[in-house]
């Protein structure tokens, strides 16, 4: 009787431990590589999902390299989360050092901003983090709300009045690339002094006032061409940012700016900088040599 008695609690304690096995290991591997639940927000409708070749969307949010910390950089934003909090795993020790050298380099983050929608796009961004390895990134969204419903009503009524079922993306793209030019003046007092009335570093300035410098320029493209559903990022040097649109089977380049030059004579429409190669690109711009100078070890779409 007392044998039968062990056997039951043997074997209770058997499936006990075979029942919460795996949540006890899981709970204690969490604590071990500092990986509490995150929280984790659902992306919002100006999310791109497909892939760079630079960054790609995290799924897990845990990082083993710079690399990680990049993407969970780039989902934070390309999802349209003002906040986001992640932990670096025990394991990975050169996580917090890697967070560090990622976060502190402003020339990569604007890099990693220039493959999402813009109204996703940041207008400032902050790190902190601790010796546990706990990271916090803040930022702070480039459009408010008002800016892009007034927004998304200008380009719903540009592609109604300038887009047909039957044009090829090719014909769209040129349609609205003519319509922005036609109806955007650059803004020369921004250019000239570093600041101005209206909002032209931005698609409000160059689709609501009609004022626009390089960055108005790129984002009221990039918006239209998410609209359509044509793969696109932005490309930039040290001193300009136009379009990288993927048709035909091709990443090209696309500079609406350089295409409404600035004249005493008046508007001028151009298509010099319309859909080209990167070579097309270079001998477009003749002696400019510097203007679309740009990084080749991020903007890797260029390097076939």
């Amino acid at each position: 009787m007392k044998k039968y008695i062990f056997s039951i609690i043997l074997a209770t304690l058997i499936l006990l431990e075979i029942i919460f096995m795996n949540p006890i290991k899981e709970f204690a591997i969490k604590i071990i590589n500092n990986r509490p639940d995150l929280i984790i927000l659902p992306s919002n409708n100006y999310t791109k999902h497909y892939d760079f070749m630079f960054v790609k969307q995290s799924t897990d949010y845990v990082p083993y390299s710079i690399g990680d910390i990049r993407n969970i950089y780039y989902s934070m934003i390309n999802n349209g989360w003002s906040e986001f909090t992640f932990y670096c795993p025990t394991e990975y020790e050169e996580c917090v050092k890697d967070v560090q050298t990622v976060s502190s380099n402003d020339t990569l983050l604007t890099n990693i901003n220039n493959y999402t929608n813009p109204f996703n796009a940041f207008n400032s961004i902050e790190t902190t983090y601790d010796d546990s390895g706990e990271i916090n990134i803040k930022l702070d969204q480039l459009y408010d709300i008002q800016e892009i419903n007034a927004i998304n009503k200008k380009l719903d009524q540009m592609i109604k009045e300038n887009i047909t079922p039957n044009m090829s993306d090719e014909d769209k793209i040129k349609a609205l690339h003519d319509y922005i030019i036609n109806s955007t003046e650059y803004d020369k007092v921004r250019n000239d002094t570093g600041s101005s009335t209206f909002k032209s570093n931005t698609a409000y300035g160059a689709l609501i006032e009609n004022k626009a410098i390089c960055s108005g320029y790129a984002d009221a493209m990039s918006l239209l061409l998410d609209k359509l559903g044509i793969k696109n990022f932005k490309i930039a040097s040290k001193t300009h940012v136009w379009n990288a649109v993927y048709i035909n089977n091709q990443w090209l380049h696309l500079d609406l700016t350089w295409d409404d030059p600035v004249s005493e004579r008046g508007p001028i429409l151009d298509h010099k900088y319309f859909l080209i190669t990167t070579d097309e690109l270079v001998k477009a711009d003749g002696d400019d040599i510097d203007t679309h100078v740009f990084d080749k070890t991020v903007y890797l779409e260029f390097n076939d």
